[in-house]
This record gives structure tokens, C-alpha cells and sequence, in this order.
């Protein structure tokens, strides 16, 4: 995890340093003189060796140092934290419909394989993966925003600082959109993982047994299924978190995704490093979870 984790930021520093354009040239303006650029790059530290940069950004991050944003000028977890909970429970909420749609989905058309609901099943998780997120966003809201009038369009206000979970209803939308688009991909191997199972001998034997077919598909076949659905499924959550950055742009929401786009276009390297190692500690931190759950779903791999 922790070779993980430098190897991320090593790489995000080099890539960040790399873009052209200078943070302050950025921060003062096209009118600004080479004096006040000069100024502003040493009380940032941009001036200094590029080596001299990185050895100190490394040794504030392991310290629990992200540094200070550029433009915003506040710590960058502070920036992130605030940023952090829309990312989260529209990551959440599309999680439910990658679950919902996906799982079930691939479910049931491996129950009926090459059968016209299987097809049909099959036809629209295609056309999940191939219609673009923002493009379901604005279709999306073109109808229940702009037509029926029935949920809001863009925004989003503090559930935890408010207190009211209706706010909630701001992510619908949104998640959907992102929620069906990452569906695709789970409710095919779900199918898969559930078709390899469904042949097996042990499930047959529970058939002869004369268990009914739902609870041999739920207990027998689809626990022995749910390894690899759990793998696609955990590095989706962990994907619509991070990745959402055109959904967030298109609903105005203000989540991580907004606030990299943000980043890069004011040249604001301590805000993009900051994210890309949140993110990056996420992915490791849910690999990690996963792991764990591969040992509870199938007893002959529990670490001892």
C-alpha cells in the first residue's frame, strides 16, 4: 500500500510539473509584470530546484501535509474534506443503481441463457457502455428537470451540515446517470460468473435435493458467483468517485470531480496532487476491503 501510494505521488508530481504554465502567470493576470510573477513564485517555492520541491512535498504528505491550495489559499484537505461529501454519496447512490441494475440484470438473463430476455438484456447493457454519461445526463434532465418539473437540475446543499437528507434528491439524477452507464460492465459478469456456476455439480445437486430454484440460485450459486461480481463492483464504486468529473460538471455539482477540472485550469498543483493521492489511497483502501471480502464469501481462501 505504501509503495503504492509514492509510486502515485512521484508520478503525479513529475506529470503536474510538466504542464505548461506558470500558477502564478495564471493567479495574476495577463497584465501582471515579470516582477510580481517572480515575487509570487518565491513565496510559493516554485522558484526553488525541481528536486528541492519534491523531497519536501513527499515529506510534508507522509506527515500528513498536503500543503496549501494556490489559488484558494487554504489546506488542501480542508478544500478536499468540504468537496468530499458530494463525491461520496453520489458515488453511493450510483453504486445502489450499479447494484440494482447490473447484479439483477446479469442474474436474470443467466438464468434464461440465449432466451429473447437474455438478448434484450444483453442489448441494453451495451447500450449502458456505449451511450457517454454526460450525454444520458442531459437527457436526463431535459426530462424530469425541464419537462415533468419533478427533480432539480443542477446543485447540490450539505446533507451533514444541514441535516436534512432531502437534499439527497439533487444526487438522483446524477447517480443514474453515472449509476447506468457503469451497470453495463456488472451486469455482464454477472452473467458470466452465473452461467460458469450454474453448470457446476454441486448446483445440480441441490436441484436434486429438491430445493426450490430461487434458493438455489441465491445461496448455492450466486455466493459462489459474487467473487468476481465483487471485484468489478468495488473498483466501479471506486471508479464513479473519482472518475465523475463530467457528471459533476454537467450537474453543477460541487464534488471532487469539479474541483480537479478547477486545478488543472489554475495550474493549482498542491489541489491536483492532494486529489490524485486521496484517490489513489481510496483505490488501495478498497482493494484492500476487497480482499477481505473475497475470505468472507468463500471460506478455502480465509487468511489465517
Amino acid at each position: 500500500m505504501i509503495v503504492s501510494i509514492f509510486i502515485v505521488i512521484s508520478v503525479t508530481f513529475i506529470l503536474m510539473h510538466s504542464v505548461p504554465g506558470n500558477p502564478a502567470s495564471v493567479m495574476l493576470g495577463p497584465n501582471a509584470t515579470p516582477e510580481q510573477v517572480a515575487s509570487l513564485n518565491e513565496s510559493w517555492g516554485l522558484n526553488r530546484p525541481i528536486w528541492t520541491q519534491y523531497y519536501k512535498y513527499v515529506a510534508n504528505v507522509f506527515q500528513g501535509k498536503f500543503g496549501k491550495s494556490i489559488y484558494y489559499q487554504k489546506p488542501v484537505l480542508n478544500i478536499i474534506s468540504q468537496r468530499a461529501e458530494t463525491s461520496i454519496f453520489l458515488g453511493l447512490m450510483s453504486l445502489i443503481v450499479v447494484v440494482s441494475v447490473g447484479v439483477s440484470g446479469g442474474i436474470i438473463a443467466s438464468i434464461k441463457p440465449n432466451s429473447w430476455l437474455d438478448n434484450l438484456l444483453l442489448l441494453v447493457a451495451l447500450a449502458g457502455a456505449s451511450i457517454p454519461s454526460f450525454w444520458l445526463g442531459l437527457m436526463l434532465m431535459n426530462l424530469f428537470s425541464g419537462q415533468l418539473h419533478i427533480l432539480p437540475s443542477s446543485g447540490f446543499t450539505s446533507v451533514l451540515k444541514t441535516g436534512n437528507i432531502v437534499n439527497l434528491k439533487n444526487l438522483i439524477l446524477p447517480s443514474i446517470a453515472l449509476g447506468f452507464v457503469n451497470a453495463a460492465l456488472v451486469a455482464r459478469s454477472a452473467r458470466s460468473s452465473m452461467l460458469d456456476v450454474l453448470n457446476r455439480e454441486y448446483v445440480n445437486t441441490a436441484r436434486a435435493k429438491g430445493l426450490t430454484e430461487m434458493r438455489v440460485i441465491i445461496k448455492h450459486a450466486f455466493r459462489n458467483a459474487a467473487i468476481p461480481i465483487t471485484t468489478i463492483i468495488s473498483f466501479t464504486f471506486a471508479k464513479m468517485v473519482s472518475a465523475a468529473v463530467v457528471t459533476e460538471n454537467v450537474f453543477a455539482l460541487p464534488g471532487i470531480g469539479s474541483l480537479v477540472v478547477q486545478g488543472i485550469l489554475k495550474r493549482d498543483y498542491p489541489v491536483i496532487q492532494g486529489v490524485m493521492l486521496v484517490v489513489a489511497i481510496l483505490y488501495v483502501v478498497i482493494n484492500f476491503l476487497t480482499d477481505l471480502t473475497y475470505g468472507y464469501l468463500d471460506p478455502r481462501i480465509r487468511y489465517s
